[in-house]
């Protein structure tokens, strides 16, 4: 198996197979089958305590011991582009090798970068017909008034019933059995096995 792999590298077969199979998915997604707009973003992943200390180092940032994985992705997250570097390596050298590889797909007009990019990166980009845009983070835009640190309280029931179930719990302030709220509640228990029992 590994000869096979190996030989597709070499003629660059694998990442045919890659490309073909990312178009058929984008296609079925009622997508055109090339990308016209990438997100580039980067991350730290920890190496494994066999690698080699020569190809990983130390994101100073995040305190990440091991490597940086660079992912160019389309707008539905299928990886157009990877780059793989030690964690030291900052985000602009990253975000200039990624173009050079999505360059070479021919319909990426637009890449879109967080603010870890730099100027050097969107001037890159132009170089290879690519409009590399910054997003910023706007704490007063169009979703500021979303609370996404807490979900929504849902709205309760109301009625005496639940009011007798919410004070069972409060007043047990031990886990209970549905048969320790039915005898709580002064409920006849039904029996465990119902066959052979008549309506």
């Amino acid at each position: 198996m590994r000869y096979y792999f190996e030989m597709w590298k070499r003629d660059g077969l694998d990442a045919r197979i890659n490309d073909a199979l990312r178009m058929m998915v984008r296609e079925k997604a009622g997508r055109a089958a090339d990308p016209s707009l990438v997100v580039l973003d980067s991350q730290s992943v920890c190496a494994a305590a066999g690698v080699s200390k020569a190809t990983t180092g130390l994101d100073a940032a995040k305190k990440t011991p091991g490597r940086r994985r660079g992912l160019a992705v389309d707008v539905i997250g299928l990886i157009i582009a990877v780059v793989v570097v030690a964690a030291p390596v900052h985000d602009n050298a990253i975000g200039t090798a990624l173009p050079n590889k999505v360059a070479p797909v021919g319909t990426v007009r637009t890449a879109l970068v967080d603010q870890g990019f730099k100027a050097s990166v969107v001037e890159h980009g132009r170089t290879l017909g690519i409009d590399v845009q910054i997003v910023a983070r706007d704490p007063g835009g169009e979703y500021a008034d979303l609370d996404l640190e807490r979900p929504p309280t849902p709205a309760l029931p109301d009625g005496a019933a639940y009011q007798q179930i919410m004070d069972v719990f409060e007043h047990e302030r031990r886990p209970l059995r549905a048969r320790d709220l039915c005898l709580a509640l002064d409920l006849p228990l039904m029996p465990k096995r119902l066959e052979g029992t008549r309506a």
